[in-house]
């Protein structure tokens, strides 16, 4: 903590929380098919592919899947308060991860996203 003092610029790298397996509307913000008119493919992704030519799903195909629990790197963060004596460090903006998750801070050049 004694490495940093407020107005620094700071990346903070830390595991998002996670969110288990998610359809595309909440992991992708796909926005579903019509709610009325007879239609029951309200949070479905659609067609997902063109059809008879490529025959194929193509690759990088947004899907349902497991979301969240991975390694995240937030930039830009600035320092607003060093307490060494209690080995706080106060941060504005949000970090990734639960309350009372591990992080890993450290400097960053260039410019700030609060500035």
């Amino acid at each position: 903590v004694a490495i940093f003092a407020a107005g620094d610029r700071v990346k903070v790298t830390g595991v998002t929380k996670g969110r288990g397996f998610q359809g595309v509307v909440h992991r992708h913000h796909f926005h579903g098919g019509p709610e009325t008119h007879g239609n029951t493919r309200h949070r479905k992704p659609g067609s997902i592919a063109p059809g008879t030519d490529p025959s194929r799903i193509i690759k990088g195909k947004r899907m349902p899947g497991h979301m969240g629990a991975r390694r995240f790197t937030e930039v830009g963060l600035r320092v607003v308060k060093v307490d060494a004596a209690r080995n706080l460090l106060f941060v504005r903006g949000a970090v990734p991860g639960p309350m009372n998750g591990l992080l890993t801070v450290r400097k960053q050049g260039g410019a700030s996203r609060h500035d």
